[in-house]
């Protein structure tokens, strides 16, 4: 059995001059994106959304690198629960991938948006705009993604977890907002390759010393291959709703608003979609191997070091240089998303210039992120549970109902439904509290039946109630749009 580390300072030199070289190759490829941006033409539109040249490759890489920045948090849920984090982290979003891309990704070219609220505004109005971008906002806000940096730059440097996730926020936010989305794409596209081939090296390396299925069989417990892991089965499907998410992510807006033409967003998707199955199955099988191996390690960071304790001289380097980039892939991007959601979908009036105002933003999102990263308590599986509940069970119906029922549901209507939702679910959220002590029996049943039910269920049904009950009306007369630009 390996050995349980503490620090990276056995690093060799060869380990050392290959992670340096990613990240500078990584900078300067973010580089390279700002001396690709026009000088001429539609600034905004060119830093925002690389003027929608976003070619099928480039789609591919950005969008499968986006996607991982909670490499701890997968690994944790992995270490505590098995392939429970292939089903709740993987085999439900593959469906929602899918979904959008046969049902979805070809309605959203026709509104020509810039971001999410931006297409609920063109939906419905411009208070729609406004709650979608309040929501938009939180849940794009890389919490977990700066304390993963902090995190790994702790172990790495061996730096506290505060000082990492500001030093490292600092340079995602100063290479981001040098050439805007371009930047970030050019970046993107060095961290998938190096994101991608580490994972890969992992489990390979892991198979050749130590054998395969029949070993971790050997020496993990029964429940971690389990589907759902020891959790119950309302627990494994609420990540299923959550997943659906996927069908208003931001981030895959983003990239579907910048692409070159529907079928490139079709197309994209379900190669990244297959990519990911790949990724998910190695980092999923990598985390196992380091549960057998490192029983006693930190559930979030066991994988890392497993990892860099299995692999020779030179290639820690590189996988060190992977999961930094697998981090900050995500960390970029969510930080320009926010920051565009700041200042384009919240600030936009009292600005003039969108692409200062964004850099600004971007900024102020980061400390923001930082912030939120330091004093909230939990673990990733609760940041990412709490923040993406909200967000789907407000967001999730009314705009997807705007889609199967276009003109139906009014400017009104949209911010009634997602506020209700918001609002019930947060009163069910603290229920128990409210009723406990109390011996009545119904106020008894109803506080148990809090702490069973998760009030993502309840948001969900109380916008669904009010939407179909607005969409099943007869109304032949279809509700004028507002433009607001």
């Amino acid at each position: 059995m390996l050995p349980k580390l503490t620090t990276l300072t056995y690093l060799g030199a060869a380990d050392w001059v290959v992670f340096f070289a990613i990240l500078a190759l990584t900078a300067g490829a973010a580089v390279y994106g700002n001396l690709r941006l026009k000088k001429g033409g539609n600034k905004a539109l060119d830093y925002l959304l690389m003027g929608r040249r976003l070619t099928l490759p480039l789609f591919v890489a950005t969008l499968v690198a986006t996607w991982y920045g909670g490499i701890f948090g997968v690994n944790e849920i992995t270490f505590n629960y098995g392939i429970y984090n292939f089903v709740t982290q993987g085999a439900f979003w593959y469906i929602a991938y899918l979904i959008f891309a046969f049902f979805i990704a070809g309605k959203i070219a026709k509104y020509q948006s810039v971001t999410l609220p931006d297409l609920a505004g063109n939906m419905f109005g411009p208070k729609a705009s406004k709650v979608a971008a309040v929501f938009t906002f939180f849940y794009i806000t890389p919490i977990a993604y700066a304390l993963s940096l902090g995190m790994f730059l702790n172990m790495v440097f061996g730096i506290s977890v505060l000082s990492g996730m500001i030093y490292g926020t600092l340079f995602a936010c100063l290479y981001s907002v040098w050439g805007g989305f371009k930047s970030v794409v050019f970046s993107d596209l060095v961290q998938f390759f190096v994101m991608c081939i580490s994972v890969l090296l992992v489990v390979l390396f892991s198979v050749h010393a130590f054998g395969g299925l029949g070993f971790l069989k050997a020496n993990l417990p029964a429940s971690h291959f389990s589907l759902t892991g020891g959790n119950g089965i309302m627990n494994t499907l609420i990540w299923g709703f959550i997943a659906l998410s996927a069908l208003i992510d931001p981030s895959f807006y983003q990239r579907c608003f910048a692409a070159q033409s529907p079928a490139v967003v079709k197309k994209g998707v379900i190669i990244s979609t297959c990519i990911w199955f790949c990724f998910d199955v190695c980092t999923t099988t990598g985390s196992l191997y380091a549960r057998a191996l490192l029983p006693q390690a930190q559930p979030g960071e066991a994988y890392f070091f497993y990892a860099i304790q299995l692999l020779p001289a030179g290639l820690k380097g590189f996988f060190v240089a992977g999961i930094l980039a697998i981090i900050l892939s995500t960390l970029n991007s969510f930080l320009f998303i926010a920051s565009n959601t700041l200042s384009f979908d919240l600030l936009r009036k009292r600005f003039k210039d969108i692409v200062l105002s964004n850099r600004i933003a971007l900024f102020i999102v980061g400390a923001l992120a930082v912030f939120m990263a330091a004093v909230f308590k939990g673990s990733f599986k609760e940041i990412w549970l709490t923040l993406g509940s909200y967000f789907s069970a407000c967001l999730l119906a009314p705009i997807l109902m705007g889609y199967i029922f276009p003109g139906r549901i009014s400017d009104n209507q949209f911010v009634l439904a997602s506020l209700t939702s918001a609002v019930g679910m947060t009163l069910w959220r603290f229920l128990p509290r409210l009723l406990a002590g109390n011996t009545d029996n119904w106020q008894a049943g109803l506080a148990g039946a809090a702490q069973t039910v998760d009030p993502f269920y309840i948001g969900l049904a109380i916008g669904l109630l009010i939407l179909f009950s607005v969409c099943l009306q007869k109304n032949d007369q279809t509700i004028k749009r507002i433009t607001y630009r």
